[in-house]
């Protein structure tokens, strides 16, 4: 006879899942890695599931939409303070009464603040919840560190560290599983005592980012002169992503290049480096909400540039790379791993004489042989199948059993693979 939490495990093997994203990292109009994840993973999971998928990020106001098996929920909160496009829910209530009412099998949480502990609040009024945290960013190291050494200095900088330390720690230790976007992510928790992890690297439309929409006249339409190289950036135009670093880089490359410059996107940069770059070749045509218009955009450009040194992933690297274009950028976060030898160059972080002279470099040698072969990288290592694939399959299974072992009735064995099966294989 098959004991309560026996019975929880075969009852999901034969009904299809609810599962949760929740993330404060999500805007409709400043694009982004985690709002370009949830776009992917909606479609993967209706495309190749039978699972039904909602997805609670923050909005304007309080509002529902999807129909079928997908649910998009925003939350009003107010924006974040010096951003135009991101806002930050603290309607903590309200988010945790969103899970009780849907009930997910599965809550997949994708930022660091205050919603993890929503998530952790709501498990523990149902056991049955299994908890997955992407830890995306090295937010101790990457930020809070930074940041504070910043501003108070190296005494008060190393409380705020240590504090932001100890958050990490109780945050994702109290998650079933977690997965990091690289190796580094996932020792830097494994000094935390957090070991139940997985590395997940993201992936990139190789259909929709193809050389194959290269435009010529995409140079012209922006007003821009010069028969050199152009160079593309796609990604917030903020501090964060040293935006102004590549107007810097900009005013040391040879007169004689002939290059210009266009910098996709929005963020608190972009209104002051306008004013500061108007005497340069350099466009800033906003965010581009449109994925076959920044497909094109980046198909359209011959080098591109980032000099964010603090880098997790890389997904709009990815994206150039995809479309045929070298890159040059900064030998810090995950940029060596996206860029190896033979892809592009990397300069030293903030050294923009360095980056300058790299723009010229692979100009002058063979960019287009670069680009093709970072195309050949990207096809060969990188897919959004591949990633939700393992993420069905590396990710979501141990963190549904240690679920099912939270089943009243004691501690129950639950087969991997049956797991795997209950976490939805393609269809």
């Amino acid at each position: 006879m098959l004991r309560h939490g026996e019975r929880a495990a075969a009852q999901r093997r034969d009904r299809p899942l609810t599962l949760c994203d929740l993330t404060q990292s999500y805007s409709p109009t400043a694009g982004g890695g985690i709002s370009t994840y949830l776009r992917e993973k909606r479609d993967y999971i209706l495309a190749r599931t039978p699972h039904h998928l909602v997805q609670i990020v923050p909005g304007p106001a309080d509002r529902v939409t999807g129909s079928g098996r997908h649910t998009l929920i925003e939350v009003a909160a107010d924006m974040v303070r010096g951003s135009p496009d991101y806002r930050f829910i603290l309607r903590v209530g309200a988010v945790r009464a969103i899970l009780a009412e849907h009930r997910p099998d599965l809550i997949e949480s994708l930022c660091p603040w205050v919603l993890p502990w929503a998530a952790i609040h709501h498990r523990r009024r149902f056991p049955g919840t299994a908890l997955v945290a992407g830890y995306r960013t090295d937010f101790p190291n990457a930020h809070v560190k930074r940041v504070a050494f910043g501003l108070f200095g190296p005494v008060i900088g190393r409380g705020f560290h240590w504090l932001s330390l100890g958050y990490a720690r109780a945050t994702y230790q109290a998650f079933d599983w977690v997965y990091t976007l690289g190796e580094d992510a996932r020792t830097a928790l494994a000094r935390l005592g957090i070991a139940r992890t997985s590395v997940l690297p993201l992936g990139v439309d190789t259909e929709l980012f193809s050389p194959a929409r290269r435009d010529p006249a995409w140079r012209a339409e922006l007003g821009l002169p010069g028969n050199g190289p152009l160079l593309v950036y796609a990604g917030r135009i903020d501090n964060e992503k040293s935006a102004d670093r590549l107007v810097s880089m900009f005013r040391r490359l040879p007169p004689g290049l002939g290059a210009a410059m266009v910098m996709v996107g929005d963020g608190k940069l972009r209104a002051p480096l306008i004013v500061a770059a108007r005497d340069l070749p350099i466009a800033f045509p906003g965010f581009e909400p449109e994925r076959t218009r920044l497909a094109r955009a980046l198909a359209s450009g011959d080098i591109y540039v980032s000099a964010m040194a603090n880098e997790t992933f890389g997904i709009s690297v990815l994206e150039a790379q995809a479309a045929g274009l070298p890159v040059v950028g900064v030998a810090s976060g995950a940029m060596p791993a996206r860029v190896p030898a033979g892809l592009g160059l990397l300069s030293p972080v903030d050294d923009v004489d360095a980056m300058a002279g790299n723009v010229a470099a692979v100009w002058r040698g063979d960019p287009r042989a670069m680009g093709g072969a970072a195309r050949a990288h990207v096809e060969h290592g990188f897919s959004w199948r591949r990633t939700f694939e393992r993420l069905f399959v590396e990710v979501y299974p141990p963190a549904l059993a240690r679920a099912a072992a939270r089943a009243p009735g004691g501690r129950v064995r639950v087969d991997r693979r049956e797991i795997a099966e209950a976490a939805g294989p393609p269809v």
